[in-house]
């Protein structure tokens, strides 16, 4: 858990990898729908675009759909997921008919402004979806994807005036999750900040 631009996704592929898990990325989902043209995905695209949450019972049957899967036989990591407190409740639920309770819950804390930095400065190729930075990974050719020469666009979601106020229904809306989780004893909490090798080094001694 964290806020936009945290680096849930960065950690949870490593982590993933590192125990063999199945990484459940609800984003990563969602947005691959939206790119389809499915309804699910048109539908989740109205609620991405404006910086809002995707509704609840929504992102919950996708996620219910995911770990009934078999690759998610053996352990997952959920990635975005839950948002809300909710969503907290029935994947509580969905869990405990499953046999397969949580583990732990980590939240990676950065500061907001580095949090503008990071998501603001993101460029994506409509293409091949190769992920860039105009700071921190620049590609070789400015505005040009390194993996196949597309055009590079920074995403609706990533404009600031959406990225302050992505972190305003976070804070309103997911924050309230976190004491869900702080009341169940499973919360361990991860300085975001330094190199993706730091916070993995972080992650891994909460989790020990």
């Amino acid at each position: 858990m964290g806020t936009p631009g945290a680096g849930k996704g960065t950690q949870g592929a490593l982590l993933a990898s590192r125990y063999g898990a199945c990484h459940v990325s609800t984003g990563d989902i969602l947005r691959d729908a939206a790119r389809q043209g499915t309804p699910l995905g048109l539908e989740a695209r109205r609620y991405m675009d404006d910086g809002h949450l995707v509704p609840d019972d929504l992102v919950t049957g996708i996620v219910a759909d995911r770990l009934a899967s078999p690759e998610c036989g053996k352990g997952f990591l959920l990635d975005g997921f839950p948002r809300t407190v909710p969503q907290a409740e029935a994947l509580g639920r969905l869990l405990t008919e499953r046999g397969q309770p949580l583990d732990a819950v980590i939240l990676i804390t950065v500061p907001t402004e580095e949090v503008v930095r990071r998501l603001s400065g993101r460029r994506v190729c409509p293409d091949c979806v190769a992920m860039f930075h105009v700071a921190l990974q620049p590609p070789a050719t400015p505005g040009r994807c390194d993996r196949c020469g597309g055009a590079l666009v920074q995403r609706e979601d990533d404009r600031e005036d959406t990225v302050r106020h992505r972190l305003a229904v976070y804070t309103r809306e997911t924050a309230p999750v976190l004491e869900h989780y702080r009341r169940a004893g499973l919360l361990r909490e991860v300085d975001g900040t330094g190199t993706r090798e730091d916070v993995a080094r972080h992650v891994e001694a909460a989790l020990a």
